[in-house]
């Protein structure tokens, strides 16, 4: 579970980074921080692989898998964007109704399941290319790159032991 957990906060790196500009007051920067933090992602993610994945066909092939991980976080940042918008123009509405706003919410729901869902598909699909040593090696990396990406909770960085158990997961 720990890698489905990296897929999903390293693959969102370029969520992450937008969404702290957004949360910080710098959301005026748009479109284009939210690709440089993609860019910034997929350059992470690429770099975890390299140095997990001796073999470039594998690589290749984890590389493909981890490309349609992170186009499926972007599909869903802007599903959850708009989804989001629909709220607080309902929310402007007086006549609005407990209902209105429960389609929105299991819209969003499911939305995020179905997204759960194909990302679990593609993790375990990485794992049939992977050998055990390959997947460990990719994990901490991926680990290592979500710790540069945190902030507020101390991390620095740097993550600890060998143990498997990174941020107390």
């Amino acid at each position: 579970m720990n890698l489905v957990k990296s897929f999903a906060v390293v693959a969102g790196l370029m969520l992450a980074t937008a969404g702290c500009s957004h949360h910080h007051g710098m959301s005026h920067h748009g479109e284009g921080d939210r690709a440089a933090a993609a860019e910034r992602g997929k350059q992470a993610m690429a770099e975890a692989v390299q140095k997990a994945v001796p073999d470039a066909e594998k690589a290749k092939r984890v590389q493909e898998a981890i490309g349609e991980i992170m186009e499926e976080a972007r599909q869903s940042y802007k599903t959850n964007r708009e989804q989001h918008r629909k709220l607080y123009e309902l929310n402007a509405n007086y006549n609005a109704t407990p209902e209105d706003f429960t389609k929105i919410l299991d819209d969003l729901n499911n939305g995020r399941m179905r997204t759960g869902a194909k990302i679990l598909a593609i993790r375990f699909k990485i794992k049939e290319i992977l050998t055990e040593a390959e997947w460990k090696a990719l994990t901490d990396n991926l680990n290592a790159a979500r710790g540069g990406y945190m902030h507020g909770h101390g991390h620095g960085g740097s993550m600890e032991g060998k143990e498997g158990k990174k941020d107390g997961y």
